[in-house]
């Protein structure tokens, strides 16, 4: 019954938020793209402005995300929120093509990160809504599959427009691209709203006894109940907890050293047009470290969910990550470069899935901690795209020495936390072996055996 009722929730949720993430990412990054076809000409940006219109969307996008995931947990109608978030950032994409100067350009990216801001973190929680802590990071890393797919979809889309309709209709190519996947977004947006599943005890296409079964599910794996109704969650109680668990610091230093480390992919079209090729063909290069991300983030999750492992299946990638940047800041040749950016792709993101499935297992009960502390982490995490966005003008070109550094030294920060997050894990793991109360566990109650109890996944 419990395989029966897993495949019968895969087939309906995951192919649908994994369009759904593909589309959040191309709206929000397809930027870097459209400054090889011509963005920067057409609006007379100068660099500074043009890294000011990437990182203002990260400024919407972590003043959102923590309301967001309160508000989704409260009102649990992740079916309904999800979509019409959607619909909204569709609309402010396409609206993007209308852009005649920097400063509409601005106001457009801010509003795009704010209204997206609803969607990763909401995932993330809504994820863990579903699925069990065995089964988590690999349905992890299936719908951040979906960021890495984008990143390649995005280089050959925006290859196709680029050389074919520049100029059509009186449009440039970048306003083309704006339109297209705009218009995409709004579609799959109308689509899943008859597609997606709220939470287990509130889904209709369930029976009575696969829903509760979908709940004891959750309950078994844990110990405590999950998602009951809206009057069980708190606003602020669920985000005091988050705040006051020392675990969740920990958490968002390891997080925040990844993604920015992967804030390369926020100009990876640059970076790429650094090999000197055409424009078409920097953009078609940036296509296969994206397809080597997705095998490995799939390869990486599916032996972390099956040993219950965590911390070396984030650190190893890191490692790799670590040289790759080095690499890359310390040769001019073609060959080592492209060597470079095929590995720091996959590096960082096969540790990134499996530190995103961590969170989840590190902060499991109740819901409302757990989604303000994904939403938190994410948000903190995101705010190096903010400064990131400065390290890559077309000035620090063709090595990009400073960027390729601070990605070095970020991913090795995010080793250290890995492995204080580790020791400490194990310590409460210890104490809960021996029965001791550790707050923010799912304790054993008197009792009961404590080895069937809760542990927490290192």
């Amino acid at each position: 019954m419990e395989k029966k009722l897993k495949r019968k929730i895969d087939l309906r949720l995951m192919p649908c938020i994994i369009i759904m993430y593909i589309l959040n990412y191309i709206d929000r990054n397809n930027i870097a793209a459209a400054r090889l076809a011509g963005l920067e000409r057409d609006l007379h940006l100068s660099s500074v402005q043009f890294q000011t219109a990437v990182s203002i969307l990260f400024v919407g996008y972590l003043l959102m995300q923590i309301p967001s995931n309160l508000f989704l947990n409260k009102v649990g109608k992740p079916a309904i929120y999800l979509p019409t978030c959607m619909v909204l950032w569709g609309v402010i994409s396409t609206a993007t093509a209308g852009c005649s100067n920097a400063a509409g350009l601005l106001a457009v990216r801010f509003f795009l990160g704010f209204v997206e801001a609803a969607y990763f973190p909401g995932c993330l929680y809504y994820l863990s809504c579903w699925y069990t802590r065995s089964e988590l990071g690999f349905r992890t890393a299936v719908l951040y599959s979906g960021a890495l797919i984008s990143g390649a979809f995005s280089g050959l889309i925006a290859a196709g427009v680029t050389s074919k309709m520049d100029g059509a209709r009186g449009f440039g190519a970048w306003q083309w691209l704006f339109i297209i996947e705009g218009v995409v977004t709004i579609a799959v947006a109308l689509a899943a709203f008859f597609i997606l599943p709220n939470f287990p005890r509130t889904t209709p296409w369930l029976s009575e006894q696969e829903r509760a079964l979908a709940a004891w599910r959750l309950e078994e794996d844990i110990g405590e109940d999950d998602w009951i109704d809206a009057q069980h969650q708190t606003f602020w109680q669920g985000a005091k907890l988050a705040f006051m668990d020392i675990k969740t610091y920990v958490l968002l230093v390891l997080l925040f050293g990844i993604v920015a480390s992967g804030s390369v992919t926020n100009f990876f079209p640059t970076v790429v047009a650094t090999l000197n090729y055409s424009k078409v063909n920097s953009l078609l290069l940036t296509a296969p470290p994206y397809v080597l991300a997705v095998i490995t983030t799939y390869l990486n999750a599916t032996h972390a969910d099956r040993t219950g492992e965590r911390y070396w299946h984030i650190t190893i990638p890191l490692w790799i990550s670590v040289a790759a940047f080095i690499l890359a800041a310390t040769t001019s040749s073609v060959a080592p470069r492209y060597v470079s950016m095929m590995l720091m792709v996959p590096a960082v993101y096969s540790g990134y899935v499996v530190a995103l499935a961590w969170i989840s297992n590190t902060l499991p009960r109740p819901p409302a901690k757990r989604a303000a502390a994904l939403a938190f982490i994410n948000a903190v995490s995101n705010s190096s795209s903010i400064y990131a966005s400065y390290m890559y003008p077309e000035s620090a070109g063709p090595q990009y020495t400073v960027a390729f550094a601070v990605n070095c030294c970020t991913s090795f920060v995010a080793i250290v936390a890995s492995t204080v997050l580790r020791f400490m894990l194990v310590r409460l793991n210890k104490k809960l072996d021996a029965g001791i109360y550790v707050e923010g566990a799912i304790n054993a109650l008197p009792g009961e055996a404590a080895e069937h109890g809760f542990r927490f996944r290192v």
